[in-house]
């Protein structure tokens, strides 16, 4: 299967815009930036972490900021950001803050470590987003690849309840395609956004990180989803 989400996505622009280091800054660019980024170097299956592909990352970025504008010099929010891939693009495309939040340390240390690479400033913090304590609308904007719910099953709703409490603006946010109706469903009756869009169909290539993997990569279909709180 061609891997492709240029073909499964919708038009994106892909005008240039100002990053935060004052330069123009093409999807290519970004991608191959995001695609250098050290990723988990012993994956925990019980977290369901999984890198989140350049590719996916930066048209999930390129259509926050080009067709909202919800990017740059915004406060930006990752949540379960693993090795911080979203975090980076944030902060690439001129993000005015930029927070990244996870459960787990050596995650949250291998992040550290990307962003000081690109000297980029970003906050990292240690935390069980599902317990957070946040009220209002703190955040204008939540990026994020939550868990799919199929080690716990739920998990990826866990993630959302919390993202519409906290944003202002928008959640963009990745779900397994298999999954709409659910979702569209609970965020909009259940959590009582104003909104829930399917941005675009993406490929999520999972490769051959856990030991019962029996392939070396799989494609799995995914929906970049915008939620308004």
């Amino acid at each position: 299967m061609e891997s492709s989400s240029f073909i499964l996505c919708t038009a994106i622009s892909t005008c240039l815009i100002w990053s935060k280091w004052n330069w123009k800054m093409k999807l290519k660019q970004l991608e191959g930036y995001l695609g250098n980024l050290e990723q988990f170097p012993n994956a925990k299956v019980e977290l369901e972490q999984y890198p989140t592909g350049p590719h996916i990352a930066t048209r999930m970025f390129y259509m926050a900021e080009n067709s909202f504008g919800h990017i740059g010099g915004n406060f930006v929010a990752d949540f379960g950001c693993g090795c911080g891939t979203l975090s980076v693009a944030a902060a690439l495309l001129g993000a005015e803050y930029v927070m990244g939040i996870d459960i787990d340390s050596q995650s949250l240390e291998i992040a550290s470590l990307n962003a000081e690479d690109l000297d980029l400033d970003i906050n990292l913090i240690q935390r069980d987003i599902r317990n957070s304590t946040w009220r209002g609308s703190v955040v204008d904007t939540i990026t994020m690849n939550p868990p799919f719910g199929t080690r716990k099953k739920g998990a990826d709703m866990d993630f959302l309840f919390m993202a519409l409490k906290v944003a202002s603006q928008s959640v963009y946010s990745l779900h397994k395609t298999t999954t709409r109706e659910h979702v569209k469903r609970t965020a909009l009756r259940d959590f009582e956004a104003r909104s829930a869009e399917v941005l675009c169909e993406l490929w999520f290539d999972v490769p051959q990180l856990y030991k019962f993997h029996k392939k070396k990569e799989v494609d799995i279909a995914v929906d970049l989803w915008r939620f308004v709180p």
